[in-house]
């Protein structure tokens, strides 16, 4: 899945639609550092073949050293957590690739500006700067890879974050609003007389729903059971404020033992209740969990009027939670809606 980058120089190195960008400025870079062998001064060119030949095999050599490590040292090692590997790997790639240089200044000999037999104190100077610049370079590389990485799963966190924002006040300008606060408060209000059992009971799902809403969802993971409570909270008020509705939730296996983010099946059910209306009978909301070992099966069916039309299926959060489920269980999740001519069946499944 590619991240969306807003900011351009982070996308240019991230992205994997600026790959060939990314190689085009490597080569131009090397080509920038390698080209200075043609120069025995700053205003004086040298193009004889030797030059011309030495210049083609530096070239080379650079391309060896980034792509030998981006392609077969990272990945094999550094990439899979091989940290002592990849060390031994590099120090062993780093004598190699100095020998290189040594047969190549041999070769090239044309490309010294002095011709004089060099003194061992140059000779070691030569080796050991040659050694650094092959470091540098293997070093420079990992580091971009790894900043790679580090910068994808920051920005995955901060969207995230804001797709878990945007739920959560979604779900509480859908729901903790005048018309529902007035509704379930009315209705609180005419049963005191009535049945002040009632009127309390309404009163405390009411509490425990806003409490769950300002507090709990705050964090990253909730118990799935904790999720449970705030389903049954919702649809207990909505059976309350409704004549015919009925509900019913079935859980197959511990939910204590499972921990998932929250506010991620309240979407699908406020969909479920908005969608259910059914004026021929009673309409219903039916919902089930089945947990396995590795696994999370949440079915949510509900009624449908005979007489709705055809909508587009979706509503309050839904969108949102599916880009949510994007981010949480990238490659561990399948969706399915099916709509029929009496309801409506989300199907959700998780890998835990």
């Amino acid at each position: 899945m590619e991240i969306a980058v807003e900011n351009k120089e982070i996308a240019f190195l991230i992205e994997d639609r600026y790959s060939i960008q990314r190689h085009l400025c490597m080569q131009l870079f090397m080509l920038l550092i390698s080209i200075g062998i043609f120069f025995d001064a700053p205003d004086k060119l040298n193009l004889s073949f030797d030059r011309t030949c030495g210049w083609v095999s530096y070239y080379l050599f650079m391309n060896m050293l980034v792509y030998v490590n981006v392609y077969l040292l990272f990945p094999y090692f550094l990439a899979q957590d091989r940290l002592i590997h990849y060390l031994i790997a590099a120090v062993s790639f780093s004598v190699v690739a100095l020998l290189i240089v040594m047969i190549l200044q041999h070769m090239f000999y044309d490309i010294a500006v002095s011709r004089n037999d060099p003194s061992p104190t140059a000779i070691f100077l030569s080796l050991a700067s040659s050694l650094l610049a092959i470091i540098l370079f293997i070093v420079g590389t990992s580091s971009l890879l790894l900043f790679k990485p580090l910068i994808k799963s920051k920005i995955k966190q901060q969207e995230l974050q804001k797709a878990t924002t945007e739920s959560e006040l979604k779900f509480l300008k859908s729901q903790i609003n005048p018309h529902f606060l007035f509704n379930t408060i009315n209705n609180a209000n005419i049963l005191v007389d009535e049945d002040p059992n009632m009127a309390a009971h309404i009163l405390t799902k009411l509490d425990d729903l806003l409490q769950y809403q300002f507090t709990n969802n705050t964090n990253d993971k909730v118990s799935l059971s904790d999720d449970l409570c705030l389903l049954t909270d919702y649809l207990e008020l909505e059976k309350v404020r409704r004549d015919q509705f009925e509900f019913n939730i079935k859980i197959w296996g511990d939910s204590n033992k499972v921990i998932v983010a929250p506010l991620l099946f309240i979407p699908f059910v406020e969909n479920a209740v908005k969608h259910n209306l059914n004026s021929n009978g009673i309409s219903y909301v039916n919902i089930s969990f089945q947990l396995e070992k590795d696994s999370l099966i949440f079915i949510c069916e509900n009624s449908k009027s005979i007489n709705q039309r055809q909508t587009e299926r979706g509503g309050i959060g839904l969108s949102n939670i599916v880009r949510r489920l994007q981010l949480l269980y990238e490659n561990r999740h399948a969706l399915e809606i099916e709509e029929t001519e009496q309801n409506y069946i989300v199907k959700l499944t998780l890998l835990l």
